[in-house]
């Protein structure tokens, strides 16, 4: 109810006020403000932001807030118009530009190097439940419009659970320009073998932007986590990059530590923290599902 809301947006603010304190100035202000909602995952329904680059000559603003139709993942949960104005509502609150492609994406269902090309799934991006009328060809045509890639890398399907119909950041991810990472099951025996063992020799296969084999580094797959008879899409995959850090779930197994290491080994100028995951996996997401960053223009 709202009095729950309120005491919950209280300790949030409290906390975030302490470490702010605590960390002596350093940390940015944080700006605490309760936006309704249909999900609480804004991964997916929030802006997500593309900047000029540095040498562009044509005249506009230097960085723009893409605001994708949502849909509630093909329409699976009632309603989702309060998601569906989300990048509208902030781009009101911080005054950034939001323009509106006019197609169904989330932003879990991609990944981009940042250098020209993005990660995607077939499973997803083509799903009919989603843009019906468009072909593979449109839909590569629209990322390349607003995302300014000149190669789109498809893999096949997701991981068993997945509610999303096969969302990259449960799959593959990557952490350089020509370095991703992608979660593997070592169980022939497990329903996400096969499907993962696909999605690896695609992106082996993969090149970059200027014809260049991938680096490929992977992850494990956690021991599967059930929930009233149902597998839940736990995945190390689904990490969130910030500032100096990178925040990984963690699902209280063995591989936790694998994952952690070879995370830090990647990102070496980033501390990996753990996020106990299990609670929130219950909800079909991760610490991915849950963020949305804003990169300084």
């Amino acid at each position: 109810d709202e009095k729950q809301i309120d005491e919950v947006r209280a300790m949030i603010r409290d906390a975030a006020r302490r470490t702010e304190k605590e960390a002596s100035g350093l940390l940015l202000p944080i700006d605490i403000f309760h936006l309704p909602t249909n999900d609480a995952w804004v991964r997916d329904h929030g802006p997500i932001f593309v900047n000029r680059l540095a040498n562009a000559s044509t005249a506009g603003p230097d960085q723009i807030a893409l605001d994708w139709r949502f849909n509630s993942w093909g329409e699976k949960y009632g309603a989702f118009g309060l998601d569906d104005v989300v990048p509208q509502k902030l781009g009101l609150r911080y005054g950034f530009k939001v323009i509106e492609p006019g197609i169904v994406l989330e932003g879990g269902s991609i990944d981009v190097n940042g250098a020209g090309c993005v990660l995607t799934t077939e499973s997803c991006l083509l799903n009919p439940n989603r843009n019906p009328t468009l072909s593979r060809a449109d839909i590569e045509d629209y990322l390349r419009t607003y995302l300014g890639v000149t190669n789109v890398l498809w893999l096949g399907d997701g991981i068993a659970g997945d509610d999303t119909d096969g969302h990259i950041d449960d799959l593959a991810r990557f952490v350089a320009a020509d370095t991703i990472v992608t979660v593997l099951e070592d169980d022939p025996t497990d329903v996400n073998y096969a499907v993962l063992r696909d999605n690896l020799a695609r992106l082996q296969a993969m090149r970059d932007q200027a014809s260049r084999p991938f680096k490929i580094e992977t992850l494990p797959m956690p021991p599967a986590v059930i929930h009233e008879d149902t597998r839940l899409p736990a995945s190390y995959a689904n990490f969130y990059i910030a500032n100096g850090a990178v925040l990984m779930p963690t699902f209280n197994a063995s591989a936790d530590v694998v994952a952690a290491q070879t995370l830090q080994r990647l990102f070496p100028n980033r501390s990996v923290v753990g996020v106990p995951s299990t609670d929130l996996v219950w909800g079909l997401g991760s610490v991915h599902c849950l963020s949305q960053q804003h990169p300084a223009p």
